[in-house]
C-alpha cells in the first residue's frame, strides 16, 4: 500500500531505500516508534497506509484539560474535536498515523492532552508541542519531551510577535533540536520568511518546517516574491514544506485545483522527499470543505508525478 509520507521518515524503521535516507535527516524529527499500524494498540485491523503530518485536537471536557487565558468551552469551534472524532474522517480516506499539532491558543504551552492522547493511543501520533522560549532551562526541558512523542515545536510570531526568534531561550531551542533531531515547526506569513532563512542560515544543522506554505494565499493572492522566498528556503537541506491547509488559501474552495502550481513549484523546489501532506484538521472539514477532498488534492489531483513520487 502507498505511502504519501513513508513510515520511515516520520514514523521511522529501518533504512529501506535511498529515497528513504534522504527524506530521514528532515523529516524524522516527528518520529515515533516503528510498528505497522495494524500491530499497534487500538490500531485498526486493516492497513491504513497514510499519515496525517497535521492535526489538531481537543477535549470538550475543559474541567479535565482547561483552555488557556480564561477560555471557556463556548470558545472552542467546533465544540469538540477528539482522536476519534479525528480518525472517524482519516481512517475512510487510509490515514492510519497522525502528527498532532498543540493549539497556541486553546492550550499554549500546556502538552498535557497531546501526551495523554499519544500515551492513550500509542503508535499512532507523533506530537509537535509548545515551549515558553523566555523560561529559564528551555532548551532541557524540549529535549526531555522527545521520550514523551514531542518531535518537533511549534514556534510563531502569534504568541512572541516581531521577536519570535529573538533572546537566548530561542537560541537554546534551535541548539537543542540541532543535537536531537527534533524540529522546530514555524507557523508564520509570507513576511516571516526572510527572518526564517536567516535563522537557519546560523543554524543549518536544526530541523526545519515550513506549516502550509507559509500561509502563502492567504489573502487570496499566491504572490510571485512570496512563492519565491519560500521555495529557496530548499538551499538549506534540513527545510521541510507541509503542503496543507488548502481550505485557506487561494480561492478556499475545493477542490482547490488553483493551488496546484504552488504545490509543483514547492515540489520542483523541495523534491518530494522534504514535502509532507497535512490536512490541518478540524479547519479544513468545516463545510464546504472536507478531509476527502484535502487528501484527494495530492492522491487524485496532481498529475504528472511518477507512482513513487505520490506515494511518498
Amino acid at each position: 500500500m502507498p505511502h504519501l509520507l513513508p513510515p520511515d521518515t516520520i514514523f521511522p524503521g529501518p533504512v529501506l531505500s535511498r529515497r528513504a535516507a534522504l527524506g530521514a535527516a528532515a523529516a524524522a524529527a516527528l518520529a515515533v516508534a516503528p510498528r505497522p499500524a495494524a500491530a499497534q494498540a487500538g490500531a485498526p485491523a486493516r492497513p491504513l497506509p497514510y499519515i496525517d503530518a497535521h492535526s489538531h485536537v481537543w477535549s470538550p471536557d475543559v474541567a479535565r484539560w482547561p483552555l488557556a487565558k480564561g477560555q471557556t468551552k463556548a470558545d472552542l469551534a467546533p465544540p469538540s474535536f477528539t482522536p476519534e472524532e479525528l480518525f472517524a474522517l482519516a481512517e475512510p480516506q487510509g490515514v492510519g498515523r497522525v502528527v498532532l499539532i498543540q493549539h497556541s491558543v486553546y492550550h499554549a504551552f500546556d502538552n498535557s492532552y497531546l501526551l495523554d492522547c499519544a500515551r492513550r493511543m500509542p503508535g499512532r501520533f507523533s506530537l509537535v508541542g509548545m515551549l515558553d522560549d523566555t523560561q529559564p532551562g528551555v532548551g532541557e526541558r524540549f529535549r526531555a519531551l522527545l521520550p514523551q512523542g514531542v518531535r518537533g515545536l511549534r514556534i510563531t510570531p502569534r504568541v512572541r510577535g516581531d521577536a519570535w526568534l529573538a533572546g537566548d531561550g530561542m537560541a537554546a531551542l534551535w541548539r537543542t533540536a540541532a543535537e536531537t533531531g527534533q524540529a522546530m515547526c514555524c507557523l508564520i506569513d509570507p513576511k516571516d520568511l526572510p527572518a526564517v532563512a536567516a535563522m537557519c542560515q546560523r543554524n543549518e544543522g536544526t530541523p526545519v518546517v515550513i506549516d502550509h506554505f507559509a500561509r502563502i494565499g492567504a489573502d487570496g493572492q499566491i504572490r510571485e516574491a512570496d512563492v519565491a522566498n519560500l521555495c529557496a528556503l530548499a538551499r538549506h537541506p534540513r527545510v521541510t514544506v507541509k503542503l496543507s491547509a488548502y481550505y485557506a488559501l487561494g480561492k478556499k474552495a475545493p477542490p482547490y485545483d488553483d493551488l496546484i502550481p504552488l504545490i509543483r513549484r514547492v515540489l520542483d523546489a523541495f523534491g518530494v522527499e522534504r514535502c509532507m501532506w497535512a490536512s490541518d484538521a478540524p479547519y479544513q472539514v468545516q463545510p464546504p470543505h472536507t478531509y476527502a477532498a484535502s487528501i484527494a488534492l495530492i492522491r487524485d489531483r496532481l498529475t504528472g508525478l511518477s507512482a513513487g513520487d505520490k506515494d511518498w
